[in-house]
């Protein structure tokens, strides 16, 4: 299950690569995020914890795992991850602008660096233990572990002033992935290359919310409908006139668009390119359904800063 320090990895990830500096470690976060915790929490007696190994597993992977642009679009090829600064100075083709993009996202050519940033948003009451998120995410103190191979999903919104969210990129994998190196990428690629969207600059970064879905459980549905919303996310295939076409939503898709499972099944068939009647959707050709599992964590911009002040603050522990 996918869990804050992982969250926070993706954002110091991203402002590593707006300030051309190195990312901490997914290991240094996860284990001064369980000190941030035993700060905050008083439970100083388990700061640190002695190290616990698990076994390496293989993920359940779907038949022919390949990257997945976005829950919107259909797959395209895996992203060759380039470095920070050839990011900002030459951008890919892919990620031109769209009608659907913000005409304001230029990047600045003077900029104060993300960490000063960081610091500077630091507050003294950290959102991270206020009332809702403390009923929304129970989680215990993380111990650092050897954790498994998994798909992987990485989604960046944009929060309004009234917590409205907007989709700014989402880009995954149904290859597992070893988390570091699969975080790290997935990260960036959709910061900088949802070729719907302009790249992400360091001038959005306090509006932005991250999530990360590490996907599990995938089986094949004995029919089309067999799948539980908001509980399983989709993978479909099918053909139609002669042609293959697949797409993804991921399991909270459905639940915050308020469709029904055939509603949700024909915006996933339209989304891969069928344009036939909504009623029209059953007669499709080898329609195969894969259904997984995967619960989304975020982060917002202020509760990354709220770790990052107390981070450097400790001392960089």
């Amino acid at each position: 299950m996918a869990t804050p320090a992982h969250c926070l990895y993706c954002f110091d990830v991203l402002t590593a690569s707006l300030d051309h500096r190195e990312p901490l470690t997914l290991r240094q976060i996860q284990t001064s995020w369980r000190r941030y915790l035993a700060a905050r929490t008083g439970d100083l007696d388990d700061v640190l914890p002695p190290r616990v190994d698990i076994a390496m597993e293989d993920a359940d992977e779907a038949d022919n795992p390949d990257d997945i642009e976005d829950e919107d679009d259909p797959p395209r090829a895996p992203h060759r991850l380039r470095t920070g600064f050839d990011r900002l100075v030459v951008p890919s083709p892919s990620s031109a602008s769209s009608s659907s993009s913000p005409s304001s996202l230029s990047t600045s050519s003077s900029r104060t660096p993300v960490s000063t940033l960081a610091s500077s948003s630091n507050s003294s009451r950290s959102s991270f233990f206020s009332p809702s998120r403390r009923r929304s995410n129970q989680h215990p103190l993380p111990t650092v572990v050897t954790e498994p191979e998994r798909p992987l999903f990485v989604t960046w919104n944009t929060v309004g002033r009234r917590g409205s969210k907007s989709l700014r990129g989402c880009i995954g994998t149904f290859e597992a992935h070893e988390l570091e190196s699969g975080l790290r990428s997935y990260a960036l690629t959709s910061a900088f290359d949802d070729s719907r969207f302009m790249p992400i600059t360091s001038r959005e970064l306090s509006s932005l919310e991250v999530g990360v879905t590490l996907l599990t459980d995938f089986e094949t549905a004995p029919t089309p409908t067999s799948w539980d919303l908001g509980t399983h996310g989709l993978r479909i295939s099918f053909a139609h006139h002669g042609k293959r076409y697949g797409a993804t939503y991921l399991p909270d898709v459905p639940v915050d668009q308020g469709w029904t499972r055939e509603e949700t099944l024909v915006s996933l068939m339209r989304k891969a390119g069928w344009n036939g009647k909504k009623d029209d959707w059953r007669k499709v050709g080898d329609l195969k359904v894969v259904r997984y599992q995967g619960k989304k964590e975020t982060v917002s911009w202020q509760e990354w800063c709220e770790w990052r002040g107390w981070w450097e603050k400790s001392g960089g522990r």
